[in-house]
C-alpha cells in the first residue's frame, strides 16, 4: 500500500461503509432483493423461491425458528462465509501479512470495535426477548427448556448475514478493490440496502434496517427521552452513553433525587442516574466530605451500595471563560485515588510524582 491510489482508497472506503452501518430508514426492497438473488446465484445455488420481508431482526428470528423447525437448512456458508474466505485469502496473498494488517487497521479495524458492539446490542436484544432466561428458583425442567430456547434462537442468529453491519469487512475488500468481483458484489449490494437477512434454501428472509439510531459522540447508543435504536414494528433498544437501561427507567430520570439513587438496588443503572443527575449536585445534595484538597483540587468520594466508590478530582480551570467566570470540571478516578494531585495525574496518564504542570488549563 505504498501508491497515492492504495494510500487514499482506505479513508474513502471507511467513510462509505461507517455511513453504510449508520444507515436508517426503509430500503429499496427491489434493489435489495436482486442483489440477494444475485448472492445466491454467485454461491451456484438456485434462487430462493420466495422472498420474505419483516420489520426488524426480531420478527424475521421468529420466522427463522420457524422454518428451522419445519427443516429448512440454511445457506450462509455458501453465500456468505466461503466467498469471504476466498477474498481474503486472495488480498492476504497479494499485499502480504504486514500489508493486510496495514489495510485492516486504516478500514476494517477503525469500523471494528463500534460496529460489533451494536450488533452484539442487537442479538443479546433479540435472544433476551425471544427466549428469557429462566428465574434461578425455577424447577429443573423449565430451566432445560429455557436453555433449549435460547440455544435455538442463538443458532438461528448465527444463520444470518448481518447486511450493513458487515461494514468492517466490506470496508477492507472495498479498499482492496474486490467489491467488485462476482463473490462480493451482490452482498455489498445487499449490505448497502438492507439490515440483517437471512439465507435458506428456498426462502430468504430480510429485516428492514432500523427507522432511529442514537449515538453520543463516543459511538454509544445513547437517549434520555426515548429508544437509542427503533425498527418500524415498534422493536427497540434503549441505552444511555451505551448501557442498557429499561424502557420505562428513562422517563423517571427527571425526577431524580439523590434519596432515589441511594435507593436503587441495580448498580449499573445507580450509575446511569447519577451521570444523569450530575456528580456534583450530588456531592451537594448528599453532605458528602472531601477526603483530600491540594493546589491541584479536591477529592472527593462518594460511597454506593453494593459497589465500588465513586472517586472524583474537582478542579478549576485556570483559564477564565469569556465572561471572566472560572469553569469547574469533575474528573472520575480510580477508587484507590487517595490525593487530589494523585487523581489529576491519572488523567494524564502519569504518576503523581511526574505530575508538575508549569501552567494548568
Amino acid at each position: 500500500m505504498t501508491d497515492t491510489l492504495q494510500q487514499s482508497a482506505p479513508a474513502g472506503a471507511t467513510a462509505r461503509w461507517r455511513a453504510a452501518a449508520a444507515a436508517t430508514g426503509a430500503a429499496d426492497r427491489v434493489a435489495a432483493e436482486r442483489a440477494v438473488r444475485a448472492a445466491y446465484r454467485a454461491a451456484g445455488l438456485p434462487e430462493p423461491a420466495e422472498v420474505r420481508w419483516f420489520d426488524s431482526p426480531f420478527a424475521a428470528v421468529r420466522a427463522a425458528l420457524a422454518l428451522r423447525a419445519e427443516g429448512a437448512v440454511g445457506v450462509r456458508e455458501e453465500i456468505r462465509t466461503r466467498p469471504w474466505g476466498q477474498v481474503r485469502a486472495r488480498v492476504h496473498a497479494r499485499l502480504g501479512a504486514p500489508g493486510w494488517a496495514e489495510l485492516w487497521a486504516l478500514t476494517g479495524g477503525d469500523l471494528w470495535t463500534q460496529n460489533q458492539a451494536l450488533a452484539g446490542r442487537i442479538r443479546g436484544a433479540v435472544l433476551d426477548e425471544l427466549a428469557p432466561e429462566a428465574d434461578p428458583d425455577d424447577d429443573t425442567e423449565v430451566r432445560s427448556r429455557a436453555r433449549a430456547a435460547r440455544t435455538a434462537v442463538r443458532v438461528a442468529l448465527l444463520d444470518a448475514v448481518l447486511g450493513q453491519h458487515d461494514a468492517p469487512w466490506l470496508a477492507a475488500f472495498d479498499a482492496a478493490g474486490e467489491l467488485d468481483g462476482a463473490e462480493l458484489a451482490p452482498l455489498a449490494d445487499a449490505a448497502r440496502q438492507t439490515g440483517w437477512w437471512w439465507p435458506y434454501e428456498q426462502v430468504a428472509l430480510i429485516a428492514e434496517r432500523p427507522t432511529e439510531l442514537h449515538r453520543d459522540e463516543a459511538g454509544r447508543l445513547d437517549r434520555a427521552d426515548g429508544p437509542a435504536l427503533a425498527w418500524a414494528d415498534g422493536s427497540a433498544l434503549h441505552a444511555w452513553r451505551g448501557m442498557p437501561v429499561p424502557a420505562d427507567f428513562l422517563d423517571g430520570l427527571g425526577g431524580l433525587t439523590a434519596e432515589r439513587i441511594r435507593e436503587e438496588e441495580n448498580a449499573e443503572l445507580r450509575r446511569v442516574m447519577l451521570e444523569h443527575y450530575g456528580y456534583d449536585r450530588y456531592l451537594a445534595e448528599s453532605g458528602a466530605e472531601p477526603l483530600h484538597r491540594d493546589e491541584t483540587g479536591v477529592l472527593w468520594r462518594i460511597v454506593l451500595p453494593d459497589d465500588e466508590p465513586v472517586v472524583m478530582v474537582e478542579v478549576v480551570n485556570s483559564t477564565a471563560e469569556p465572561d471572566g467566570t472560572f469553569r469547574t470540571y469533575w474528573l472520575r478516578v480510580p477508587p484507590s485515588t487517595r490525593t487530589a494531585r494523585a487523581g489529576v495525574a491519572w488523567t494524564f496518564g502519569v504518576p503523581e510524582e511526574e505530575y508538575r504542570p508549569e501552567r494548568e488549563t
